[in-house]
């Protein structure tokens, strides 16, 4: 018994001394669950899938159901009594963000990609938005972004590459969507990626950001590019009130040249055919400088401190247009010069925010008779140089004025605040309610449009719009939706010039879809 004794004390002496010797990095191949997870690279999806039937859809087959831009605009797109669009689109959008620990999270390199496809449409090609066709095997892969952030001092931060272009104050990468598009300027003028330089100062009370971004660059060694310079300074200037100031530039020299696929880009691009933004009629090379002074007024940003919240923005639009004459100079062919407003009010009544009550507001000016004043008197966005670059889609709307809820078809009524260079008021009205905290959500909403001006042949009234959701969270970040929403034309489209050229007025758009969204991380 005491040689048995003896025996264990050995053992036990001998394993305590093997464990002191042994290195930390052994030691950690012992624990079944490390301390602390490895955060140097993570991994995020956004998955969505929707089943779509409406009556609106592409008279042209080219464009195989991939469309953008204005509803009866070069898009071909049109309405039908006797024919219905009935289909499935699916979407991937993974983001891998990695953060070295060798530098300590001074820098984060950030990569999304976007993978698109209806469900039938072709397979073994090449090119985005397709790919689930049988067999598939297309080579469909669309890069999003590609950023580096250096955050070289407290506070400060230098984001570069292809990345976020958005009109808000907050960090694009570090702010909440519902925040970017209901705060700010919402998208309303730039909202898209492009590759740039952008320096940040993000203070506990203020926030301050520098932006250059290249849209175009053709001949290195010639001065034939587009390119914006922002700035953009926002303080709390009371308990639960921000206030900001902005100023833009773009200096166009692309002569519409550039921009997505043959559309080009520019002042006088067909892209702004498709847009519904004002094509200027120049017949010859152009320069233009165009630039954006405005300011924001926000209350309760974050919803958290009050029951109401406010936000609002008014922006002047001002530049100069040359044209190439025959002797080769360049004389101004026209001055820039137009506004925009937008107020949105909301209320909080419940206890979480999915019961709320939203009022939204938005003014445009509009130009009555082109440059035969040589002058301009409507607004500009970033959709004269990109497809789509205004991203305003928190008003509720569904057709009348652009909703995120798609993949390969972005189309409305007005998808661009400019409406054609005619200037538009909307109003936009929404109720929903959490009838199961944070579980099962129900919203009802109702839009109206006017013109500012009419155009030939047609009147002031755009349209009008009843819409609905359900949405049902069974998982965290895991939604199922039902959305519904119906249009009625009014007498703007008695007009040849707006209804896709027919004698008579278009029939009212309506559009179903159900809907299949999980955040992954």
């Amino acid at each position: 018994m005491i040689r048995k004794l003896l025996l264990l004390v050995l053992l036990l002496d001998h394993f305590t001394t093997y464990t002191q010797v042994q290195p930390p990095s052994l030691k950690e191949l012992d624990r079944s669950i490390p301390k602390k997870a490895d955060k140097e690279l993570q991994v995020f999806a956004l998955f969505y899938n929707q089943y779509v039937t409406g009556n609106y859809f592409p008279t042209n087959d080219f464009l195989r159901g991939q469309i953008f831009g204005r509803l009866f605009g070069q898009n071909t797109t049109n309405t039908s009594n006797e024919l219905k669009a009935k289909y499935f689109e699916q979407r991937l959008l993974p983001f891998l963000i990695y953060s070295p620990k060798l530098l300590n999270g001074k820098a984060i390199l950030r990569t999304s990609f976007e993978i698109d496809f209806t469900w039938g449409d072709v397979a073994y090609g090449v090119g985005g938005n397709f790919g689930g066709g049988l067999s598939a095997d297309q080579v469909n892969i669309q890069t999003q972004n590609i950023q580096l952030e250096l955050l070289p001092f407290r506070r400060w931060s230098v984001l570069m590459g292809l990345q976020r272009m958005f009109d808000h104050p907050g960090n694009a990468y570090r702010t909440l969507f519902e925040q970017l598009t209901n705060t700010g300027y919402r998208l309303f003028y730039w909202g898209t990626d492009a590759s740039g330089i952008s320096v940040r100062y993000d203070g506990d009370f203020d926030r301050m950001k520098f932006g250059f971004w290249q849209f175009y660059e053709n001949n290195p060694q010639d001065d034939d590019d587009v390119q914006r310079f922002e700035w953009m300074y926002e303080r709390e200037v009371a308990r639960f009130w921000r206030v900001a100031l902005s100023a833009d530039y773009v200096r166009d020299r692309g002569n519409g040249e550039g921009g997505p696929s043959i559309l080009g880009q520019g002042l006088n691009s067909v892209l702004n055919d498709y847009n519904g933004t004002y094509r200027f009629p120049l017949s010859s090379s152009y320069k233009a400088d165009i630039g954006w002074l405005g300011t924001i007024f926000n209350y309760n940003a974050d919803h958290a401190m009050a029951p109401w919240a406010f936000n609002g923005f008014f922006n002047y639009n001002f530049g100069r247009v040359d044209t190439l004459a025959q002797d080769g100079n360049f004389y101004k062919r026209a001055n820039i010069g137009g506004y925009a407003a937008n107020i949105r009010l909301a209320y909080k009544y419940g206890q979480t925010l999915g019961d709320i009550l939203h009022l939204d507001a938005v003014y445009t000016s509009g130009d009555a008779n082109s440059l035969n004043d040589n002058k301009y008197s409507g607004i500009l966005t970033g959709n004269t140089w990109g497809s789509p670059v205004s991203l305003y889609i928190s008003h509720g709307a569904y057709i009348l004025f652009p909703h995120g809820n798609v993949v390969n078809r972005f189309v409305a009524a007005v998808t661009d605040p400019s409406n054609l260079g005619f200037g538009v008021t909307g109003l936009m009205l929404n109720a929903q309610k959490d009838f199961i905290p944070h579980k099962l959500n129900g919203k009802i909403g109702g839009a109206f449009a006017l013109s500012n001006v009419a155009p030939r042949n047609g009147g002031f009234i755009i349209g009008q719009e009843i819409n609905f959701r359900v949405q049902y969270t069974p998982k965290v970040f895991m939604n199922l939706e039902l959305h519904g929403a119906y249009l009625w034309l009014g007498d703007f489209y008695d007009s040849p010039l707006v209804n896709g050229g027919v004698s008579a007025r278009p029939v009212n758009p309506w559009t179903l879809f159900f809907v299949y969204r999980w955040l992954l991380f």
